[in-house]
This record gives structure tokens, C-alpha cells and sequence, in this order.
């Protein structure tokens, strides 16, 4: 009989184990990949926690409690609050352990953002290698205890079943190992820790409602937790955060793929030069708005999530190139091999046909926004309007908005027990990490850090909190 049985080795599951074994435990920990670590080896590790030692050290003064406001603000109040409010509150205590572990920050951190919405504190940290930083501390610890004897890790077990008692009462689960043998393991507590649903393209589809674009997630995120928590009777919930970015470039009509290269749509990074339009054609967000989640907002209501950038001749030989880390001559070849990502054309009309793009549209796009840079009275207000687009050929980018990460979740308790849809609790079941859905944390935004610390610090609080027999 385990006093805790782990589902799952990542980014909460290490902790829940860790502490839960530190306290005396006995502890099981199962993971279908074959080695641990889960989402952290692909993610960027993001971590936002107010009021840490590192902060006090760099004089900045920070709470909770402002914290707790600006993921408010940034999600538009679409985060679980109690949720949210547990992990702010727990955050810099996790933080702080992780560095006394051995984490290292980004010599300037913390900073108030980069690539989402910014907070109003320097209150955001990751580190040199990204997920893999924080990897790189947790794994090691759980490595020792189990040659301590204190947890007992099982790779290569896929948890297929949870069993439950005359009463519903769970009382431990069923795994499968890597020669197809089955094992049934008793635990006093349950933790379920094992990732999202952004691996698996059909249940990504079913649970988001558009097609998963992005072939990056970690392979092992396919759904078991949220099919595991479903059969002993709790439920999805955070279907109205479904979100997606300001789009990726995906140089290929064959779905999942992989990105071919950052593009800089960040206009306090660099101004943009060129114009964004929809399938129809039309400009649907004035381009040089500083807000990341405006962006991502109005992307959302586009057709397929999809737009593309529009630009000249005169923009490709004289702006800064738009994707990072190329040079003008990169971009040529990229427009010479025509691939599904990039078209080219001598005219508006031959380019919108190219691209997939509506040409009367298109040609009202560019006219209208070339009336703006003579007039000095753009239609959306944009202020950074450097050239008209009238110097052919021309050229358009196709852009993806997608995700890495699923919002939708199992649903728990603020105690992170699994609950059903009554509200009443499945007894001795939780549930932590991505498996309850990025939606809760973040809500139909991009808060950074809001899921890899409240992953942690949630399983901090549960192996710290769960029942431990008396030995």
C-alpha cells in the first residue's frame, strides 16, 4: 500500500513526490515516457511569483496579492479565481526553494515580460536552457530519494485505469508496463500529474474546436489524465478559455508541423513595416498596437485563426527581415521556393490567388492603408506607417495561430481534489498541472508564468499536505 501514487513525472508530479517523500512517505511514482520530466523537456518554463528572496535582493517590492491583480487584469477576469489565488499565494515560496535547489535565473531576471502581456512588476523569471533549467533541478532530487529508497519511479507505465471502492472511494490504479504486463497499485491518495491533451490532433480538435497546428507539444500530452479523472466520474470544464497566439509560421499544408522560424510580430521589438489580412483580405488589428493579447484576441475571430503579412519590394530590401534570425537573402530564398508559407507574385491580384487570400479584399486592404500613409489618417489608428505598398512584386507570409497547451481541464476543488459535476468530491483523487487545463490559471489569455509555477507549487502543496501512514 503506497501512501501517494504519482500519475505522471513533470513538472507536478516532481514536486508532489519530492515533498511527499521528504515528509516520510511511501511514495509511488509512474510515468509512461521512459525517462521523467514530462512537458519540461519542450517547454519555455516561464515562472511568475511575487514577493521572492530574488526580488527583495534586487530591491523590488512585490505581493501576492499584485500578483493575484494583474493575472486579473491580463486575463480580463477569466481565470478561476480560487485556483489562481492558491498558486500567486504559493508561488514565491516554490520559487524560492527551486533556487535553494540550485536554479538559476537569467542574469537580468526577474523582468516584467517578454512574448505575452506584461505585468506591471518584475515579477518573471526562466532560466539559460528553459524548461530543461527547471528539469535539471527536479529530476536529480527525485533521482536520490529513489536511491534512498523513498520513491519508487516506474517509467514506461501507462496508467490505463483508476480503482475505486463500493463507495467510489479511489483506492489506487491500474498500469500497463513496457512488455504489456498489467499491475495494480493500492495508494491512500491519487495524484494525477500526467499533462494536457496538445499531442493527440483529434481530442485537440474535439476540446479546442480548431485543428492542432502545432507538432511541438510533448508526445506523451494525449489525454490519459483527463480520460482517467472522466471514468471514475469528474468532468472537463474551461471550454469558453480555448485560446491560440498571434501565429506561428508553419511552412507546410501537412498538419501537425513544426515551426520554421520565430517572426517578429512584436512592434516594440521592431516596427512593422508591413500589413496583417484575413482570408477575405482585410486588415482586422492596427499592426503596431502594443498589446500582445489584443493581438491574439483579434486573431481569434479570423477564419481558421490564419492571417498573412503583406509587403513590397521596397519593404524587402530595405526593413529589418520579419523573421528572427534571417537575412534579406534568406527571405529570397525563402519567396523562390515558394513554399506553402510564402507567395509571391507581380501584382496584388496574382499574389491574393497565390496565397489563398480574397483579391478584391486585398486590394482594398493595400489601398486603404496606402491612403493612410499619404494622409497621415490610418483607418485603425496605426502610427508607424514608414512607405506605401505600391512597389511590386509583392510578397505575403502566411501566419497560424496555435497552441502548445490545451485550456480545457479536469475539474477540481481549491483542496485540487477531482470533483464531479454536483461539486461533490471523488475522494482521494487529485488533480495538478496542465491537466487542469491552461484556462484556469491564465484564463483566455497569456499570463506569463501561470502554468509551469502553479504546476509546481501545487504539487509542493499536495506532498506536502497529503496523508502520510504513521511507520
Amino acid at each position: 500500500m503506497w501512501d501517494v501514487v504519482v500519475v505522471g513525472g513533470g513538472s507536478s508530479g516532481l514536486p508532489a513526490a519530492i515533498f511527499a517523500a521528504e515528509r516520510g512517505g511511501r511514495v509511488l511514482l509512474l510515468d509512461h515516457a521512459a525517462q521523467l520530466g514530462g512537458t519540461l523537456w519542450v517547454a519555455t518554463g516561464q515562472m511568475s511569483a511575487a514577493g521572492t528572496r530574488l526580488q527583495r535582493e534586487k530591491g523590488i517590492e512585490d505581493s501576492a496579492d499584485a500578483h493575484f491583480e494583474d493575472v486579473l487584469r491580463i486575463s480580463r477576469g477569466t481565470i478561476n479565481p480560487e485556483l489562481a489565488r492558491l498558486a500567486v499565494d504559493n508561488a514565491a515560496a516554490t520559487f524560492d526553494w527551486l533556487m535553494e535547489r540550485g536554479f538559476e535565473p537569467m542574469p537580468d531576471h526577474p523582468v516584467a515580460g517578454y512574448g505575452h502581456e506584461p505585468y506591471l512588476e518584475k515579477r518573471y523569471y526562466w532560466g539559460a536552457k528553459g524548461g530543461i533549467s527547471v528539469k535539471d533541478v527536479l529530476v536529480p532530487i527525485v533521482e536520490e530519494l529513489e536511491r534512498r529508497g523513498a520513491i519508487d519511479v516506474r517509467l514506461q507505465h501507462e496508467v490505463i485505469a483508476i480503482d475505486t471502492d463500493e463507495k467510489g472511494r479511489v483506492t489506487g490504479v491500474v498500469a500497463r508496463d513496457q512488455e504489456n504486463q498489467e499491475h495494480r497499485f493500492a495508494g491512500g491518495s491519487v495524484v494525477l500529474s500526467c499533462g494536457g491533451y496538445a499531442a493527440d490532433p483529434a481530442l485537440f480538435a474535439e476540446l479546442s474546436g480548431y485543428p492542432l497546428y502545432n507538432a511541438a507539444p510533448y508526445p506523451f500530452s494525449r489525454g490519459a489524465g483527463l480520460k482517467l479523472g472522466q471514468s471514475v466520474g469528474g468532468y472537463l470544464r474551461g471550454f469558453e478559455n480555448v485560446f491560440n497566439n498571434f501565429g506561428t509560421l508553419y511552412n507546410s499544408d501537412i498538419f501537425p508541423a513544426r515551426t520554421v522560424a520565430p517572426v517578429e510580430t512584436f512592434p516594440e521589438r521592431r516596427e512593422p513595416w508591413e500589413i496583417y489580412v484575413n482570408a477575405e483580405g482585410n486588415r482586422f488589428i492596427r499592426e503596431d498596437i502594443r498589446s500582445v493579447d489584443a493581438r491574439e484576441m483579434a486573431l481569434m475571430d479570423q477564419p481558421d485563426r490564419r492571417y498573412w503579412i503583406v509587403f513590397d519590394q521596397y519593404v524587402l530590401d530595405h526593413a529589418p527581415p520579419i523573421v528572427v534570425g534571417w537575412t534579406r537573402e534568406d527571405m529570397v530564398k525563402a519567396f523562390a521556393e515558394d513554399g506553402p508559407a510564402f507567395s509571391s507574385a507581380p501584382d496584388l491580384a496574382t499574389l491574393a490567388e497565390r496565397a489563398g487570400i480574397d483579391a478584391n479584399g486585398l486590394s482594398r486592404a493595400v489601398a486603404g492603408y496606402n491612403y493612410g500613409v499619404l494622409t497621415g489618417n490610418d483607418f485603425f489608428g496605426r502610427i508607424h506607417r514608414p512607405v506605401a505598398l505600391e512597389s511590386g512584386p509583392f510578397y505575403a507570409i502566411r501566419m497560424q495561430g496555435s497552441s502548445i497547451s490545451g485550456a480545457v481541464g479536469l475539474a477540481v476543488d481549491d483542496a485540487l481534489r477531482v470533483i464531479r459535476k454536483d461539486g461533490s468530491v471523488i475522494e482521494n483523487l487529485y488533480a495538478i498541472g496542465e491537466l487542469l487545463g491552461s484556462g484556469q490559471t491564465m484564463g483566455k489569455a497569456a499570463c506569463g508564468g501561470m502554468m509551469v509555477t502553479p504546476a509546481m507549487s501545487f504539487g509542493r502543496l499536495l506532498g506536502r499536505t497529503l496523508p502520510i501512514a504513521a511507520r
